[in-house]
């Protein structure tokens, strides 16, 4: 199979509205200085936590035991119980990964497997919906403590309990060792996502006591974090832990194999200097050592699918026993009704729009549409300027891109699910476009994350004055959560939203005025199918 280049190999997904937000003055973060305090019980000791305003705040909660050493590459164990109140008034350690942490994160660490929640109330037997967020970044890179992923705001306008959690990526959460090492190591190709089913766990155990319903649990992520939502629903370990998922952004059809697994492990051994004998000893290798070993490993891996990242989760026959939408939606999770969709330009976010990218012309996009889609793109290139005649070039390269394959397999996701007949799904596409990056970013990759969570004010200069974002995010959001009260994201502030299927193809298209298209963009779509082989 040919191979498939990717120019978001180790690249973080931090979108440019999530970047602003570090320079945007928050309306309330919580700190150790605020006068309010609060006091939880969880099932290895008492935690506190701080008051922002109405909401009680808990950060860095451990869910997880320590991965370090001879935990390293092994599945997650209990956290160790603790006597006294321990402070929870900080993030806990990042995950550690090849870029860095980025501003305003804490310290890596490998023990990272730390989880945070907003709530409005302790056990006060409402029975919140509660959204488990799970990061972008593929499965290398990111954190469940950025600003702009701060909860308060969410469950103060929406009565909901938010929780955000990190857990392993990269090499440490994606190497898969069980040939070289043994049957100790059996699920080390996907130890990352065995991290984020403990997490699950604790919120199930623990949830009631800070004013959520365990039976009402709603998983949801955007980009690497929407891969992970789709991969959960194909976890039997899973099942039972949640209630409803939304994929942002994150579509994704199948994922490593054992084989490709196997050839990455052996390429970091021999980076790294070590025999296939030897391999325990990775356990031991320095954690600069290891990701910079990873790193180079990178970019001799074949990615075989599109839009795929290395160190992705592995097959393993256990934990993930078959692809988790291919051939079809997975079986385990045929009751979670499913709320999907993407950004109509997701692509720029990644080909940054400069005066020399907008002056695009035919021969280059048609250079850049042979490298992406392989062979003669002339009959997608006329498919899509047919339907946007108004484009230029360089339009149509990002309309393009976007559907190969983000746009593309989120609708075959919504339809797949919508034919298994289990539970609805519901489409959408966000088309509303940021002011940020001069006018040209439009609808990039991230965008809906800040409306998603509310959170405007820290969305960066220009969107923190729009009073129309603020309008869209009480929509969004009101949506989003609905959507996890009910299984249904209906709501007397949006048009009516069909649920999807493979005859009408209703999507709800977020902007200032959102509306319901049937099939929107059907030729270009009709036309990437065959592209991804999907038809």
């Amino acid at each position: 199979m040919a191979r498939i280049s990717s120019r978001r190999t180790f690249v973080k997904e931090v979108s440019l509205v999530l970047a602003a937000a570090h320079a945007a003055p928050w309306f309330k973060i919580a700190t150790a200085a605020d006068a309010g305090s609060v006091v939880a019980d969880t099932s290895s000791g008492k935690i506190r936590g701080l008051v922002v305003e109405d909401i009680k705040v808990f950060k860095g909660v451990p869910y997880g035991g320590t991965t370090a050493g001879t935990q390293r590459f092994m599945p997650p164990t209990k956290p160790a119980p603790w006597t006294g109140v321990r402070d929870a008034v900080a993030y806990g350690p990042t995950a550690p990964q090849p870029m860095g942490n980025g501003r305003d994160l804490p310290a890596a660490s490998e023990d990272c497997l730390v989880l945070n929640v907003f709530t409005p109330a302790l056990g006060d037997g409402r029975n919140r919906p509660v959204l488990v967020w799970l990061h972008g970044g593929g499965f290398s890179t990111g954190s469940g403590s950025q600003r702009i992923l701060d909860g308060t705001n969410l469950a103060h306008t929406r009565d909901a309990v938010v929780v955000t959690i990190n857990h392993r990526l990269n090499v440490l959460g994606f190497t898969y060792l069980g040939d070289a090492a043994g049957a100790d190591f059996a699920l080390s190709g996907g130890a990352g996502m065995l991290d984020i089913v403990a997490a699950l766990q604790w919120v199930r155990d623990n949830i009631a006591r800070f004013g959520g319903d365990p039976n009402l649990v709603t998983i949801f992520g955007q980009s690497g974090g929407g891969r992970k939502v789709a991969t959960l629903m194909a976890m039997p370990g899973a099942k039972g832990l949640f209630h409803r998922a939304i994929i942002e952004s994150g579509a994704v059809l199948r994922l490593t194999t054992p084989e490709d697994a196997i050839r990455s492990t052996d390429l970091l051994l021999a980076e790294l200097g070590l025999k296939p004998g030897q391999t325990r000893e990775l356990q031991a290798v320095p954690i600069e050592r290891l990701l910079a070993a990873n790193a180079a490993v990178a970019g001799k891996i074949t990615l075989r699918e599109p839009g795929m990242t290395p160190n992705s989760p592995m097959v393993d026959g256990k934990a993930i026993p078959v692809h988790p939408w291919d051939p079809g939606p997975p079986a385990v999770s045929a009751a979670i009704p499913l709320l999907i969709g993407y950004a109509r330009t997701e692509e720029t976010l990644y080909d940054r729009p400069t005066p020399e990218t907008l002056a695009l012309d035919e021969a280059g996009l048609r250079q850049r549409a042979a490298a992406r889609l392989g062979g003669n793109p002339a009959r997608v290139i006329e498919t899509f300027r047919k339907a946007h005649p108004e484009a230029t070039p360089w339009d149509l390269w990002i309309l393009i891109a976007t559907d190969h394959p983000r746009g593309t397999y989120s609708r075959e996701l919504g339809k797949r699910k919508a034919a298994q007949g289990g539970a609805p799904a519901f489409a959408y596409r966000f088309d509303w476009e940021t002011p940020e990056g001069g006018g040209h970013m439009r609808s990039p990759h991230t965008i809906e994350i800040q409306f998603v969570f509310n959170n405007i004010k820290i969305a960066g200069p220009l969107i923190s004055r729009m009073a129309e974002a603020y309008a869209l995010a009480e929509k969004v959001s009101s949506a989003w959560v609905a959507f996890a009260r009910t299984g249904n994201p209906n709501t007397p502030t949006l048009p009516a939203w069909p649920a999807y299927s493979a005859s009408s193809r209703d999507t709800m298209l977020f902007n200032n005025q959102s509306r319901v298209e049937q099939d929107p963009d059907r030729g270009p779509r009709l036309v990437m199918e065959q592209v991804l082989k999907l038809s």
